[in-house]
């Protein structure tokens, strides 16, 4: 194989690459854990803050049928997320909705090429 044919395959490998990214867009979006105690005793002192740790909650892209998982994400400490997602039309949810006291509302969105889609998610942990 002659360098000429390594060098224009390599060149046509980066073209496509940059074709596939081109039809990529961003999702973000914030996640909010929630867990509030219903009743505190009057004579113990205010109750220590609910500790998010954000990587408890993986969330999970599926499909628009919501039958295939596509990926999962991780939100950071702060409980932000991005991904680049192929444009295409989503559900955003978290891993082990529906088991135990776990509740949330999944979000559906569409990802459109070279442009950025906000997403928030809700948990309710249910302790209480």
């Amino acid at each position: 194989m002659s360098l000429k044919c390594i060098v224009l395959g390599l060149m046509l490998s980066v073209a496509l690459v940059a074709i596939a990214a081109d039809n990529n867009g961003v999702l973000v979006g914030h996640l909010t854990i929630i867990s509030l105690k219903e009743v505190e005793r009057a004579d113990e002192g205010p109750s220590k803050p609910f500790a998010k740790n954000y990587s408890d909650y993986p969330l999970i892209v599926l499909s628009q049928d919501g039958k295939k998982e596509i990926t999962r994400i991780t939100a950071d400490e702060q409980g932000n997320y991005r991904i680049e997602l192929p444009a295409g039309v989503y559900i955003l949810d978290v891993q082990g909705r529906g088991r135990g006291h776990l509740r949330a509302r999944p979000q559906p969105f569409a990802v459109v090429a070279n442009q950025t889609v906000h997403a928030d998610l809700d948990i309710d942990t249910g302790v209480r």
